[in-house]
């Protein structure tokens, strides 16, 4: 058994020392993703934004693994205010579609990029 780094073109660079995933024979994990949006370095304006560009980045992850959003298992999401749930649930809902993976939601003091709001990772599978 060995694990294996997934690498993704255009994808913002980590801020320490991970990878964006590792892929452990089916299983795909990927670390927490924000809100910037790899082509710009920008972060996202809002929450809603922010949720939707960590799902992208997400989704670029898991292609480069051989998956996708509809096969991951489980979610962490990571709000600075738990106040903007609503928003990011309703991007996170829109995102998935019907899919409804198990996830975690907590609220946080700060995340690593001035600005983030939102930061999500995953467990996934390789169908």
């Amino acid at each position: 058994m060995s694990h294996r780094p997934v690498h993704a073109p255009n994808l913002p660079k980590p801020v320490g020392p991970y990878s964006p995933g590792m892929g452990f024979e089916r299983l795909v994990f990927v670390s927490g993703q924000g809100g910037k949006n790899p082509a710009t370095g920008a972060i996202a304006s809002d929450t809603a934004a922010q949720t939707e560009q960590c799902l992208k980045n997400i989704e670029t992850i898991l292609k480069a693994a051989g998956t996708d959003l509809q096969h991951v298992l489980r979610c962490g999401v990571f709000l600075i205010d738990m106040a903007e749930f609503k928003e990011m649930n309703a991007v996170y809902e829109r995102m998935f579609g019907d899919h409804r993976p198990a996830r975690t939601t907590v609220e946080v003091s700060a995340l690593p990029s001035d600005g983030l709001r939102v930061e999500i990772d995953c467990i996934a599978y390789v169908p």
